[in-house]
């Protein structure tokens, strides 16, 4: 393969590692929002567990990426997982938008959980098959936690849904806020759809599992299924993201862009 192919391959790698990465560290950067803030002790601990297996699931993907990065840079100074979480800028991060949405209330961030936990959950089982072994690797591992993640939320949605008239109300206006921005599981990047059938099976392919899941659950929820076609955020992949990352970052970021290089 030429030289300026391979190097176009690995930005894409990189950039594909990035992507999961970001979805991972700021959908566990909210959750742990709620640490100290649960409605009970069980469930403080439980949210605040899954918070911690996000965020070691970015360090995973950024360590992968950052070796990436550096087997094709030219000059000496290395990046690392610290550098590419903490100094780069809004317009570089690829997380999915519904990763940075504020947590809301309870139902809000079941739902939120819900909805991530199951596109990670089949998501890993086609990316544990990929030809990269490093991706197969954390997808590995990073299943034996989702597969809790899916389980816990699932019980919370049901609970809600087929509980009170008023936890029905939320988890219901929950669900109806958070579906547009659903979609954008399904739509690869370009760094992805040319990446795919070589490192993974294409994104649009677990969209139907994903689906009879979520349906599954919702109709024991007693939970209105959303409409199918309704139009769909996107652009957090890109780099286009709501107002609410620039916040996230301002208080992630701010210890180490205050005093760079600071180690712990």
């Amino acid at each position: 393969m030429h030289s300026k192919a391979i190097n176009n391959a690995k930005n894409d790698l990189a950039n594909y590692s990035l992507h999961l990465a970001d979805s991972s560290l700021i959908m566990g950067h909210r959750l742990s929002e709620w640490t100290g803030h649960g409605p009970m002790l069980e469930q403080d601990i439980a949210i605040s567990n899954i918070a911690l297996d996000l965020i070691g699931q970015a360090r995973n993907f950024y360590q992968y990426a950052a070796e990436i990065i550096n087997s094709t840079k030219e000059d000496e100074k290395d990046i690392t997982e610290d550098n590419l979480a903490y100094l780069r800028d809004v317009h570089e991060f690829k997380n999915l938008l519904i990763t940075e949405l504020p947590n809301g209330d309870w139902a809000q961030t079941i739902g939120k959980i819900f909805f991530f936990s199951v596109w990670q959950f089949y998501f890993y089982q086609k990316l544990i098959y990929s030809e990269d072994k490093q991706l197969a690797a954390i997808a590995e591992k990073s299943l034996k936690e989702v597969t809790y993640h899916v389980r816990w939320s699932s019980e919370w949605v049901i609970r809600l849904g087929d509980g009170t008239e008023e936890s029905k109300k939320r988890m219901q206006k929950a669900i109806s806020q958070l579906w547009p921005y659903t979609g954008e599981m399904f739509i690869a990047a370009a760094f992805e759809s040319d990446l795919e059938n070589r490192v993974y099976t294409p994104i649009s392919s677990i969209k139907n599992d994903w689906l009879e899941k979520i349906k599954t659950v919702l109709e024991e929820a007693t939970i209105d299924f959303p409409a199918e076609k309704t139009w769909m955020q996107s652009g957090g992949k890109e780099g286009i993201h709501t107002e609410h990352l620039g916040y996230i970052l301002a208080e992630m970021q701010f210890l180490q862009r205050a005093y760079p290089g600071l180690k712990w």
